[in-house]
């Protein structure tokens, strides 16, 4: 049983910044893993168990938030801070010489902030926040990056898929080849070798291990084992379901690592993931597509297989479903075990509480998460999230208590520009309330219109 006092004692004994007296860190971020997608969030016919196990020894949140796509949600985790004040507001660079959209270098992301005190670091698998050279993992504090630069690839040919495809798969900056390699074996191989390194240095040192997975996101190329045992299983929830299970025998490979090298009592391990699972259909639309797969080969979500419960929505919506994620993290002996909270948190959170955790300073840097150590004492701690905002290039969403305020497209004026939403409905966000509460509608507006003063203050679209 966890004693509030562990925590307390804890906190006040982290005084000394840098060495291997700090706890390690590794974040277990999945990839369109959806609202409910986990035996432990109530689904009954998905096989979990590394995830459901983790909750047992940790802390589950219900009411958990990233965003609604890919590069907004890695943005607010790597700085704690909405992405629109790191300038990523749309899709990020595709490649390694195309112009757009990157995560602003001055940023102190995370992975600097514990590099500066000390942290070993690395990063394998997704990056999506800019991947031109002169940006990226190894210029934003992780002494190693291993991965796709961009936002997927098929996972046996390594190639992006969207319009003519490129390959991605870097080490660092340098393309390689890893012909027919199935690319989640290759960067949990070298999550795996990375611990097995740190336990040979007697952990020494502290680390920072990001372990960003491409999956369960399209394409779904699950194990022909797990789609066994989804037999039955109507699509598309069958291939999906799949695919989480085995996204669950990598997270578990990683937590069995951990064990065995007998880093696990000195780990922090949180997992998340960055938004609603996907409902995208996609077909090659080319001849000869770089990747070598034919004209109309799919690759897509096949319209989404996810579990929202009584909510709705998917990724790429502000519903519920698009940006109300699963959350868990776990530190044995020190987190309490087996908790569950109810309090509204967000993926910025994660950033402040850690370092808090952890006894580090913090960078100077205007934060909009906030530590969340007084929820893990007590599950009675107000959450200090009131207002949450979300943005994603012209559309934006805003909720105050139970009310949600959400702009559709790009049209000041338009009819049926704004849709006005309650979570305490028994149909939660199915009725529009626009027309009937215009004074909800007006203030939620005021509160988008200040947060969009602050956070594109003096930023001009990259």
């Amino acid at each position: 049983m966890f004693r509030l006092t562990s925590l307390l004692i804890l906190l006040a004994a982290s005084t000394v910044v840098g060495g291997a007296d700090k706890p390690n860190i590794v974040i277990l971020f999945t990839d369109d893993q959806g609202t409910l997608d986990a035996g432990c969030y109530g689904s009954t016919d998905l096989h979990t168990p590394h995830i459901d196990g983790l909750a047992m020894d940790g802390v589950r949140f219900k009411a958990a938030y990233a965003h609604t796509v890919c590069c907004p949600s890695r943005a607010a985790l790597m700085t704690g801070r909405h992405p629109q004040r790191s300038g990523v507001n749309s899709w990020c660079q595709r490649n390694m010489t195309a112009e757009g959209t990157f995560m602003a270098l001055e940023e102190v992301t995370l992975a600097e902030a514990l590099r500066e005190s000390g942290y070993k670091t690395a990063h394998y698998g997704k990056w999506h926040l800019g991947a031109h050279q002169d940006v990226g993992p190894k210029c934003q504090g992780f002494d190693q990056f291993f991965g796709i630069r961009d936002g997927f690839i098929d996972n046996h040919t390594h190639f992006f898929l969207h319009g003519d495809g490129f390959h991605d798969l870097f080490e660092g900056t340098t393309e390689v080849f890893h012909s027919d390699a199935f690319f989640p074996d290759l960067m949990v191989d070298r999550s795996l070798s990375f611990l097995d390194d740190q336990a040979r240095n007697g952990n020494d040192e502290s680390f920072f291990l990001y372990t960003a997975f491409n999956i369960p996101h399209y394409p779904e190329q699950a194990f022909e084992r797990h789609l066994k045992m989804y037999e039955g299983v109507e699509e598309p929830r069958r291939s999906y379901g799949a695919f989480v299970t085995t996204t669950d025998e990598y997270i578990g490979k990683i937590l069995k690592k951990l064990d065995q090298t007998g880093l696990r009592d000195d780990t922090i391990v949180l997992f998340v993931s960055d938004n609603g699972h996907s409902a995208e259909d996609y077909k090659i639309k080319t001849d000869s597509h770089s990747s070598g797969y034919p004209k109309g080969h799919n690759y897509g979500a096949n319209g989404g297989g996810g579990n929202t419960g009584k909510w709705i929505g998917h990724k790429g919506t502000f519903l519920e479903g698009g940006v109300r994620t699963p959350a868990i993290i776990s530190w044995p002996g020190k987190l309490p075990s087996g908790a569950v909270r109810d309090q509204t948190i967000t993926i910025m959170d994660w950033y402040p509480t850690l370092l808090e955790i952890c006894g580090l300073p913090k960078p100077n840097v205007k934060f909009d998460g906030h530590t969340i150590v007084p929820i893990f004492i007590s599950p009675e701690a107000k959450s200090k999230h009131e207002v949450l905002h979300f943005q994603w290039q012209q559309r934006w969403s805003v909720r105050e208590g139970d009310w949600k305020l959400i702009q559709h497209n790009n049209e000041v004026g338009a009819d049926g520009q704004f849709e006005l939403v309650n979570l305490a409905d028994e149909k939660p966000e199915q009725k529009d309330y626009s027309k009937e509460k215009p004074g909800i509608v007006e203030r939620l507006r005021r509160l988008h219109a200040d947060f969009e003063a602050d956070v594109f203050a003096g930023k001009v679209e990259q």
